[in-house]
């Protein structure tokens, strides 16, 4: 054995070895309970971060534990390869998006290799190879039998330079990002999945995931929004040109006598009524529909509206409200219309107050009074007044009045409504998996029969930003119907990169299966044991993954309800940001590497100087890793200069998994350095002579040795719940390492303790080997020749060794610690306290003192008071 310890080969000789003997490959043969731990697959943008080598570290933990505990785990890894960012930067390097993304994925999948996961790499897949994109276009076709795939008109964000559809990030400041044009809404047809049919049960399930964070949990129930409210009809004033009846769906009933105005979407076809001899309301449309798509995007927005100049009837007291459109009502979201009562909605109260438009208040707490005029909407469930007959009641009991009144007229009625809105999977871009439908003038749209699956993407081209490649592709979209064999055109649109990472963990389960999309082996391993991720993926990936679970069960191609037992959501990694600003106001950022801080001589930090020109740079704080702010760490750099098992330690020990992260070179170090220690400490045992471990010498081992083996089972005991149960690495690595702290400090050489110290030895290079294999591995075979880490069972404790006879007490002197002792278990009371009085260290403090009184705390203590 080597005396200094080489990161690079240790961790060259057991990737071999794992090569080699196909360690992690799993297999459906066996009799051991099954693992499947997955970690959510990474986009191949070129370069891993420090989110993933945590991210993938913490599954591989997981699935190393477990293999030791005796399970059959399977940890699979892909690429989620089809997107947006694919185009970006094919548009910028003058390549296709197929060979920017296949670079990447080798490059990345050698950066994952060098980590040393234990990764079963046959089942590796990509979404953007036809092998799997094939099963998304099947399954879409089912879905389009059923009902469950549909096409309607959506709302997008449209460039009208580059005649193209832009995702919202691709919006800034009302501009298209490429043009700067400024970006249109506009009404396009687009093909929908059905997500709202398994609204109730995708709410209702998320009580069978005690597993699962509550946050998380919290977050997807406010995103479906379940809510009872009550529809409402307000009949149209004809006398004011009213075209029609106005619909709207409300949460608040109790309050509709304090309904003053309504107001309604710009794509209203009432909006669109009022404008067309209008044109200052024309224009007013238009500039609508250059804001935002999104409803959370309305809530920061500037509020503006303007006058239809029409009229709706109040259903209940036959009051005139005027229309008003405004740019915070979505035809998307429901009738695409409110009812406004700007006394008890936030939203309301800011519009009404910035047109001067009445507000009423008709709800006031129960038990007192409501300040009038109001200067901010009350919006807490209370008591009706000012409501005529309806004054004098509490929430519901107004609410089931109102709704009965309504009912009796024929102008409404009770509904259950959700907030989740049908899936929009079309995306106008060229980079995805191509909807397998074909457009005929006689036939109209016709699926594209299985037998011509998959459609296949073309791979060569390159977009220039004008518009989808596709539609200029006419070796793409012409095509023949498979119908009536006239000519036709093939579909341009591509699905919604969420579609591919919707179900992927199912198809990790049989990549090489060629003739369905899942068979018996995805029986066998789903649901996933244990799911890590961020939770910025909390509602949309995971919401549509568990839609997706529940359509392959209903159509017997899964015999799951959920995909995921378990969820653990990652923290993110920090580190500190440094910038520049130029006089121009433009800011520069320079990544931490290239600075270097000064300490003045009180050891505290002075300046923060670049490298390259020694001149100062802004700190910006501490934030989150990105490439924007240019302060990532390049894991590669990491690993090859201090080994993959630092960069793993670092990761687990510095935070638990769900806290943040801030990254430490200061850390990296103390991690290195504990890794060198433990080398060390096993170098010089090893030297020394290995010895089988031989339980029979325990009885006759020291008290000291007593002490140290009831610590060392005590530790196996918190490690293996930690790692279990827990999820928290960074208490199980310190336990690990205060065990070998005091196992530092055990200098014999007699039988008994180079026993004990074999034994400790070989127990913390077995629990350690799941967050630090590679050295793990090779310091096994030293301690253990003959034999493989592979093949080892997880430790278990010795429930006598932590039978103590002894016990350690600390003593005080008028509260201040003073010293130690050791007595027997079944010490009484005098003999504690003569034993207290008899140390050493502590009679200096008490000699030739009148001790007044001594308090022995059972198990814990002895003060002395004098």
């Amino acid at each position: 054995m080597q005396e200094k310890y080489h990161p690079q080969e240790v961790e060259k000789s057991a990737q071999q070895f794992w090569e080699k003997s196909a360690a992690f490959k799993a297999e459906e043969t066996t009799k051991k309970p099954k693992y499947y731990c997955l970690s959510m697959f990474p986009y191949p943008s070129g370069k891993l971060h420090m989110g993933h080598v945590r991210n993938y570290t913490i599954g591989d933990v997981l699935s190393r534990y477990h293999r030791m505990r005796g399970y059959n785990v399977l940890q699979p890894m892909g690429w989620d390869a089809f997107g947006l960012p694919a185009e970006n930067a094919a548009m910028q390097n003058k390549v296709s998006p197929a060979q920017w993304t296949y670079d990447n994925i080798d490059y990345m999948r050698m950066q994952l290799k060098s980590l040393g996961l234990g990764i079963d790499w046959d089942r590796e897949l990509a979404t953007c190879d036809p092998e799997y994109y094939h099963w998304n276009q099947w399954l879409f076709l089912r879905m389009l039998e059923k009902g469950l795939a549909y096409q309607t008109t959506g709302t997008v964000n449209w460039d009208p330079v580059d005649q193209t559809v832009l995702a919202n990030e691709q919006v800034i400041d009302g501009c298209g990002w490429r043009t700067g044009a400024p970006v249109e809404k506009r009404e396009i047809p687009m093909y929908y999945l059905k997500i709202t049919a398994y609204a109730d049960e995708l709410l209702e399930a998320l009580e069978t995931l005690p597993g699962w964070p509550e946050r998380v949990k919290t977050m997807q129930a406010n995103w479906i929004g379940k809510s009872h409210g009550v529809d409402i009809t307000f009949p149209a004033d004809t006398a004011s040109g009213t075209p029609q009846d106005l619909k709207v769906f409300t949460t608040r009933a109790d309050t509709l006598m304090g309904a003053t105005y309504v107001a309604i979407a710009a794509e209203h076809p009432i909006a669109i009524h009022a404008a067309k001899d209008n044109l200052t309301l024309h224009n007013f449309i238009q500039e609508c529909k250059l804001g935002a798509t999104k409803e959370a995007d309305l809530a920061t927005q500037d509020k503006k509206g303007m006058d239809t100049g029409l009229f709706v009837i109040h259903p209940l007291n036959g009051k005139r409200l005027p229309i008003w459109i405004a740019n915070y009502v979505l035809m998307g979201y429901g009738e695409g219309a409110v009812m406004a009562v700007p006394a008890h909605d936030e939203r309301d109260f800011e519009f009404a107050s910035q047109y001067a438009l009445p507000i009423k208040a008709v709800i006031k707490p129960v038990n007192e009074d409501l300040q009038l005029p109001l200067t901010e909407a009350y919006v807490d469930r209370g008591m009706t007044f000012d409501s005529n007959e309806f004054s004098g009641l509490e929430f519901q009991a107004a609410v089931d009045a109102i709704a009965a009144a309504l009912t009796g007229k024929g102008l409404g009625n009770k509904r259950v409504q959700y907030r989740l809105r049908d899936w929009g999977i079309s995306r106008q871009r060229y980079w995805g998996c191509p909807i397998p439908l074909i457009h005929c003038e006689s036939c109209g749209t016709v699926p594209v029969p299985d037998d011509q699956l998959p459609v296949v993407l073309p791979r060569g081209l390159v977009p220039d930003g004008s518009g989808n490649p596709l539609g200029k592709t006419p070796s793409f979209y012409e095509c023949i119907c498979p119908r009536c064999g006239k000519a036709a055109r093939r579909e341009t649109d591509t699905m919604d990169t969420f579609v591919d990472s919707s179900w992927y963990y199912a198809r990790y389960t049989c990549p090489d299966q060629s003739s369905t999309i899942t068979d018996e082996r995805a029986n066998y391993w789903l649901p996933v044991d244990q799911y890590i991720g961020g939770i910025e993926h909390a509602i949309l990936h995971l919401l549509y993954s568990r839609f997706w679970s529940k359509v392959m069960r209903d159509m017997d191609l899964l015999k799951i309800d959920e995909p995921f037992t378990n969820l653990l959501t990652q923290g993110m990694v920090l580190n500190e940001i440094f910038y520049r600003k130029n006089d121009n106001g433009r800011i520069s950022y320079f990544n931490p590497a290239e600075i270097e801080i000064q300490y003045d001589e009180s050891g505290k930090r002075s300046a923060a100087l670049l490298h390259a020109d020694q001149q100062p740079v802004e700190s910006g704080g501490i934030g989150t890793m990105s490439k924007s702010k240019n302060n990532g760490v390049d894991p590669q750099q990491l690993v090859e200069e201090y080994g993959a098992d630092t960069a793993r330690l670092f990761m687990m020990f510095a935070s638990p998994p769900t806290q943040t992260l801030e990254w430490s070179d200061t850390g990296v170090d103390g991690a290195y350095r504990f890794l060198r220690r433990l080398w060390k400490q096993i170098y010089n045992h090893v030297r020394q002579g290995i010895v089988p471990v031989n339980p029979d010498m325990n009885a006759e081992a020291s008290t000291e040795l007593k002490a140290l083996r009831f610590q060392l089972h005590h530790t196996i005991t918190k490690v293996s719940d930690d790692l279990e149960r827990r999820h928290t690495f960074n208490t199980a690595i310190a336990a690990i390492m205060e065990l070998m702290n005091n196992l530092a400090k055990i200098q014999d050489t007699d039988p008994a303790t180079r026993n004990v110290m074999q034994e400790s030895l070989e127990n913390i290079v077995l629990m350690l080997s799941p967050i630090v294999p590679h050295i793990c591995h090779v310091l096994w075979r030293e301690l253990k020749p003959g034999t493989e880490l592979l093949d080892q069972p997880w430790p278990q404790a010795d429930q006598a060794a932590m039978i103590q006879d002894e016990i350690k007490l600390i003593v005080q002197v008028n509260g201040k610690l003073r010293g130690q002792i050791h007595v027997s278990k079944q010490a009484d009371q005098a003999t504690i306290e003569k034993t207290a009085l008899d140390n050493e260290q502590v009679f200096k403090f008490i000699e030739g003192a009148a001790i007044k009184k001594i308090i022995v705390v059972p198990g814990r203590l002895v003060n002395i008071v004098i």
